[in-house]
Parts: C-alpha cells; sequence; structure tokens
C-alpha cells in the first residue's frame, strides 16, 4: 500500500512538472516582451527619416514601418515648396488669380498655420517664402541683400492677406506676389500622420524622427520607462547625419519633441552665416538664438512653436511658452555664450 502511494505520488509530480511546463511555454508564447525593430535612415522631404517600432514580431513592425513612410511620401508629394507640381506649389502660381481648390489635409494644414500665426503674433508665418527666397537668392549671388529688396519682399509676406474658404477648401492670396512655404510645419504634420499610422497599424510603442523633430508614443523599448531623446550641443557640428555630441537627454512619453537652430541650417553669404529662420517683421534672420527645443503633445505644433519662439527670442518666446498648458522650452543663446534658458516644467523632461 505504501509503495503504491509514492508511485501515485510521484506521477503526479510527473504530471505536475509537465503542464507547469506547457504553462510557461504558453506563457512565453503569449506574453513575450515586444521586440524593438528600425527602419534606417532615408531620405524623405529633403531630410533623413528614421522610424523605430515596439512591435510583436517582424511583420507587424514592417506594416507600421511602411505605413509611416507611405504618409511621409503623401505630405511631400502635397506640400513640397521643391517640387513644381505639389499642390502647395499650384496655390503659389495661381492663388492671387483664382481660389484653388486644395486637398482637405493641405486646409487642415494651412488653418493651423493661421492659428499659429496669429497666437505668435505673426513669428511663425507661412507666407514667409518671398523672403526665403530673397535670401537664397542672395546666398547664391554671395551678396546681402537690399533694404529696398528686403522691404519689397515684406510687402508680399502676412497670414492676413492668405484668404481660406472652409466651405469649398479653396485657398486665395490678396496681394500679388504672395506664396507659401509650408517647411515650418509640414514636417511636423507628417510626423504625426504617421504615428496615427503606426497605430492603426498594431504597434505597440515608436520613436520617429524626421530631420531631428521627434513624436514618441507608447511601450518604450528594452523595458524602460521612458524614450530617451539627445539634444544636441549646438557648439559641435562634426557628425553631420547623427546627432553629434549630446548636451542634455530628454525623458518622455507620448509626446513631441522639435529643436530649431541655425548651427545647421543658414545661409552663408560673404563668409557670414544668416539662420534660415527669418523674422517677418524685419525680414531678416532672426538672431537671438542659435536653438530652441520645444516640448508639446503633437509634432505639428512642437514644429510651429520652434520658428515662432527662436524669432521672438528669449523673454517674448519664453513668455509664449509659459502661456501654454501643454508645452515646455529649452533655449540656447546665440554664440558666444550660449546660455540655456529653460521654462518652469522643462526641468522634469531633463534625465
Amino acid at each position: 500500500m505504501k509503495d503504491t502511494r509514492k508511485k501515485n505520488r510521484t506521477v503526479v509530480t510527473a504530471v505536475f512538472a509537465v503542464v507547469s511546463f506547457i504553462a510557461a511555454l504558453l506563457l512565453l508564447h503569449f506574453y513575450s516582451p515586444p521586440m524593438v525593430f528600425d527602419s534606417g535612415y532615408r531620405t524623405v522631404m529633403g531630410t533623413l527619416a528614421d522610424v523605430k517600432v515596439v512591435a510583436e514580431d517582424s511583420a507587424a513592425a514592417q506594416k507600421s514601418i511602411t505605413a509611416a513612410f507611405e504618409q511621409f511620401e503623401e505630405v511631400e508629394r502635397l506640400m513640397s515648396y521643391h517640387d513644381p507640381n505639389s499642390q502647395i506649389n499650384q496655390i503659389n502660381r495661381d492663388a492671387f488669380r483664382y481660389p484653388v481648390k486644395v486637398d482637405e489635409s493641405i486646409f487642415k494644414v494651412l488653418e493651423e498655420a493661421v492659428k499659429f500665426s496669429r497666437l505668435s503674433d505673426s513669428a511663425f508665418d507661412i507666407t514667409v517664402a518671398p523672403l526665403i527666397d530673397l535670401w537664397n537668392a542672395a546666398e547664391e549671388a554671395d551678396k546681402l541683400p537690399t533694404q529696398e529688396e528686403i522691404d519689397a519682399a515684406k510687402a508680399k509676406v502676412g497670414s492676413d492677406n492668405l484668404i481660406l474658404d472652409p466651405s469649398h477648401k479653396t485657398v486665395r492670396f490678396a496681394v500679388e506676389g504672395m506664396k507659401l512655404d509650408l517647411g515650418g510645419i509640414a514636417k511636423g504634420y507628417a510626423i504625426d500622420k504617421a504615428i496615427e499610422a503606426i497605430q492603426e497599424a498594431g504597434a505597440f510603442g515608436a520613436m520617429v524622427d524626421v530631420g531631428g523633430d521627434i513624436r514618441v508614443f507608447g511601450t518604450p523599448p528594452r523595458n524602460k520607462k521612458f524614450w530617451s531623446i539627445g539634444m544636441q550641443d549646438p557648439k559641435d557640428t562634426s557628425d553631420v547625419v547623427g546627432p553629434g555630441v549630446y548636451l542634455l537627454v530628454l525623458n518622455v512619453n507620448d509626446a513631441a519633441v522639435t529643436t530649431s537652430g541655425d548651427y545647421r541650417r543658414y545661409v552663408s553669404i560673404q563668409g557670414q552665416q544668416f539662420s534660415h529662420i527669418i523674422d517677418t517683421a524685419t525680414g531678416e534672420s532672426a538672431i537671438d538664438l542659435t536653438s530652441v527645443t520645444i516640448i508639446t503633445h503633437t509634432a505639428m505644433k512642437a514644429d510651429a512653436l520652434a520658428t515662432a519662439v527662436t524669432v521672438l527670442g528669449i523673454e517674448k518666446g519664453l513668455k509664449l511658452v509659459e502661456s501654454l498648458a501643454d508645452a515646455e522650452a529649452i533655449l540656447i543663446s546665440s554664440a558666444p555664450d550660449y546660455k540655456i534658458i529653460k521654462s518652469s516644467g522643462a526641468n522634469g523632461y531633463i534625465k
């Protein structure tokens, strides 16, 4: 009788071990940690884009990455200033002569751009294109524009002269020679659309980076609590493709981080560098700040605010950011000081 009980216990123990092993395998199968997949850098919208996706497997990741780059291509097709066939250039050619009907996504970006222009007292202004063209031509000729040329370009600038008809989704210019350049907002919009596409494709989390404009959502990689984003030191530009030397590292979740700076993008005339960001009030380059980093919820908002704060300068720029409940800023003053100035809640993101 004793031997039978021992034998039964042995059988029960063996069965329990087998069941536990099967349960462990099932747990591993159904609850295996998600993996990180990286698209690698690809050229889109005149810059480099990288998409990192946290997904269950490579098929889900590839679906998400493909969806993201399809959004980039669509935004570029519609909004590229450098593509003569883009819809934004159709507006630039025809909108003074008659109302131009546009794609719904472009109309949405134009409406948002006008809101940011009003919010920033025109520090952000998508009608800045005539001034940008002037300074690009000056770089090509290696000759500074005259005050008369600047004044003539300024006369064609101003969001108040942009007429939007929500009922018919049309755009009209009130002033001849007006032109739109969505370079200060289109990347942000594309990133937001890419994030939406990645979420719909089923990824657990992602980081989308287009030319240094970044947005993240969901599960960070490798069991971390946050997505980490490096802020480049503007004094170091040794690495043309990568971020160079990090000045600060930011920890964020479900947020966008955009940096505007004159240390990589600029106009060079007679050996002097001028910021690519133009102050429409003066018609000249913004000079107060060498770097502006904005942290907020959407990339489009971060993109527009980074430009606006660069133009407004330290005092007015900080005042604008502090007036917004969902935005923080890290500013770096121009050379040679490179002083770091932060909004009241920015320290909460610094690692």
